[in-house]
């Protein structure tokens, strides 16, 4: 039984291993790190970089992500296909429209997290999933995580 158990244990710990996402504080510093990038390049130069698969501003699961208090993608380094559409309708697993939440606070708070439900690229399975966003102008960076 004994063995048995290390086993069991031994396979939590490398499974746990297999899947390092991103944590808060990550996602809320490659934020900001894209908003130094903006303001030191440009915003052409640094959205083509967030929506850059390969570029510095995706890390594991992380990635910045721009959209314009439109509800327009503007950068996207998780789906690159995504750049050039609104997004205000799109609703998570619980019919929340958490587009709009994002520019809502984005507009009233300037900065801040909005909870929401996702599919997990990982797991495939739905997740509970939080993203900081941080208003820049008329637009907002975002990066989120899966809890």
């Amino acid at each position: 039984m004994k063995k048995l158990w290390t086993v069991v244990l031994i396979g939590i710990f490398w499974g746990s291993l297999a899947y390092a996402g991103g944590t808060a504080d990550e996602a809320k510093t490659l934020v900001e790190k894209g908003i130094a990038y903006v303001k030191a390049e440009g915003k052409e130069k640094a959205f083509a970089e967030f929506t850059n698969q390969k570029g510095k501003f995706n890390d594991r699961d992380l990635y910045v992500f721009v959209v314009d208090f439109n509800g327009i993608t503007l950068a996207h380094g998780g789906n690159p296909k995504l750049v050039g559409k609104d997004m205000r309708e799109l609703k998570d697993a619980d019919g929340e429209y958490f587009i709009k939440k994002f520019i809502e606070l984005a507009k009233t708070k300037g900065k801040g997290w909005v909870d929401y439900k996702w599919v997990n690229p990982v797991s495939k399975k739905i997740e509970p999933k939080s993203t900081y966003i941080q208003k820049v102008d008329d637009y907002f960076l975002g990066c989120g995580i899966y809890k």
